[in-house]
């Protein structure tokens, strides 16, 4: 027998980072197999490791922390339902957020056991977001719906493969829900792959150390995350901690929806409670439980220590409270589409909460969105249907330490923005302006990263524009005399240059290759008074372009164009 795991930390080091490389291996699978850009191009896919309680072990690296959530939750309901009848070669399937603990339908999660000996040890799962899903949620991001039933195929937790054998049955109909569905056929066999090689590879794991080394190791594993991270979280003084912030609309009827946390930190207990949030809404941005919990998690790991494992020890320090029915915890049949826009809000409080305790560590806010835009229709060209789905970034906050990052994802969303190469090979559509927007980043001593600018132009007479976003209204707030960041907007530049501007949650709206889409996301928050700011970063500033010469003078007064010189 191999010597306790807590006695053997070198061992334990080694297999933890074993664990983690099959995990990476996997997203690396998926990535390189799929069919869709939205996963091949801007990896909207994750992948992990669950021991036999369905208890997350170990998380890709480039996972998506929204993520987290969608996979633990499938995994705990696969175990819930099957518990006594799960066998070697089962590959299971789950989306839907109240009968599979999903997150939103388009992430559909795969999962397969992985029997050692004939024993259960674990499970290897993923994720990934489908560029369409069905129903009247076109390419996932559609706004204005108001339950769950139009926003997609629903997939409770089924068995998707019995033994090793397809249910083809089952797999009809899930192709027969969507859109594209060659393209979604593709995206599955990915998955299947990518769930197939987390087995092999964690077969392999158990063959070199035995599966109860394994089994204790995960044990231990989970045990150091929980103390690793209690540990962290003793820096925040004792007290009670509030922050309000505001969602733009919910995309029907509702506007400038609250969401309220109070962060409670007593001897041994971390309570983040959302009493004080809005309502759940009729509109698709509810963020159904499993995202808020996921959300809360990602904040802590990211203020205390980024490099702590993603796994279930996280889940057990912290304790998160919201009243049922609410934005953050809705009851079903709840639309929640859009939810990410209510997990970014979340990510946003939560800073905002502690920042007077922590200035060091949190971040100004930041564009609070991940923008999803879609242009769907007939390629001219093939005379087959199109579409085009993807999320867009925009300003990260500034911080103590330096300025914040331009033109990228925030918080819970870390994808890629599609490269122009990509789209113009694939759709019928030509992207005419790809930019960062100028003045768009909030002044301070580290300013808040500028916002996106994509213009894009059909380049057939058969296609529809749709997207969502937030901060199209509300300002990315600052901090500690940091300025607002600048808001985004979407918009149809016609012929003649005239710019119509459409509503934050765009319903579909028909394109011709005489329109010109506009998509621009918001910038971000500053951090520090702008008076503290270098007189170096601020002709920086200046020199690449980012800012004009009417913004640095508002901001930060009259600068020297020669450098070495005082301001």
């Amino acid at each position: 027998m191999p010597k306790p795991i807590a006695h053997d930390p070198i061992t334990l080091e080694i297999l933890s980072n074993a664990l983690r490389s099959v995990a990476d291996e996997t997203f690396v699978a998926l990535q390189k197999s799929a069919y869709s850009t939205n996963i091949k191009e801007r990896c909207d896919h994750s992948t992990a490791l669950f021991d036999a309680k369905a208890r997350l072990i170990m998380q890709a690296k480039r996972s998506l922390p929204v993520h987290v959530g969608a996979i633990s939750g499938t995994i705990s309901k696969l175990v819930e339902k099957y518990q006594g009848d799960i066998h070697e070669g089962d590959v299971f399937v789950g989306n839907d957020p109240y009968a599979a603990s999903g997150g939103h339908l388009p992430d559909v999660c795969i999962i397969a056991p992985v029997f050692h000996s004939g024993r259960l040890v674990g499970f290897s799962g993923c994720t990934a977001h489908h560029a369409d899903i069905g129903g009247s949620n076109v390419g996932g991001a559609s706004g204005g719906l108001t339950e769950i039933f139009q926003e997609g195929f629903r997939i409770p937790m089924v068995r998707l493969f019995s033994k090793g054998t397809l249910n083809r049955d089952i797999f009809e109909i899930m192709l027969l829900n969507v859109r594209g569905a060659d393209e979604r056929r593709g995206d599955y066999y990915a998955q299947f792959a990518a769930v197939s090689l987390g087995v092999k590879r964690l077969k392999e794991i158990c063959d070199r150390y035995g599966a109860d080394f394994v089994e204790a190791a995960f044990e231990e594993l989970i045990t150091r995350t929980r103390e690793r991270m209690e540990r962290a979280l003793e820096m925040i003084p004792a007290g009670e901690y509030t922050f309000r912030d505001i969602l733009d609309d919910d995309g029907v009827a509702n506007h400038d929806l609250p969401v309220v946390v109070t962060i409670r930190k007593t001897d041994g207990r971390l309570i983040v409670d959302f009493t004080g949030t809005a309502p759940q809404t009729p509109g698709n941005v509810n963020s159904p439980w499993v995202d808020t919990v996921s959300m809360v998690i990602y904040t802590f790991k990211g203020l205390f220590d980024p490099d702590i494992p993603n796994n279930h020890g996280l889940l057990s320090a912290i304790e998160v409270e919201a009243p049922q029915g609410s934005l953050v915890r809705p009851n079903y049949p709840a639309a929640v589409t859009n939810r990410s826009y209510t997990s970014q809000r979340i990510v946003d409080v939560i800073l905002g909460a502690l920042a007077d305790a922590l200035p060091e560590r949190v971040v100004a806010a930041s564009n609070g969105s991940n923008t999803g835009i879609y242009l769907y229709g007939t390629d001219p060209r093939t005379g087959n249907p199109f579409y085009f789905f993807e999320t867009m970034g925009g300003g990260f906050g500034g911080r103590a330490t330096k300025d914040g990052k331009d033109a990228v994802q925030v918080h819970v969303t870390n994808t890629a923005n599609t490269p122009i190469e990509a789209i113009e090979r694939e759709f019928p559509l030509l992207v005419e302006e790809y930019a960062i927007v100028e003045d768009s980043g909030g002044a301070g001593r580290f300013r808040g990263g500028c916002g996106l600018r994509r213009v894009i132009r059909p380049l057939t007479t058969d296609c529809t524009f749709g997207g969502t976003a937030e901060r199209f209204t509300h300002r990315p707030w600052g901090l500690f005399g940091g300025k607002e960041g600048e808001t985004g907007f979407f918009g149809i530049r016609s012929v003649d240059g005239a710019l119509k501007v459409l509503p934050t949650k765009v319903p579909r709206v028909k394109v011709t290759p005489d329109d010109l889409v506009v998509m621009q996301t918001a910038g971000a928050g500053g951090y520090g008074e702008a008076s503290q700011r270098t007189a170096e970063a601020v002709r920086a500033d200046l020199k690449d372009g980012k800012f004009s010469e009417d913004y640095i003078s508002r901001h930060y007064g009259t600068i020297d164009p020669a450098p070495g010189k005082g301001r």
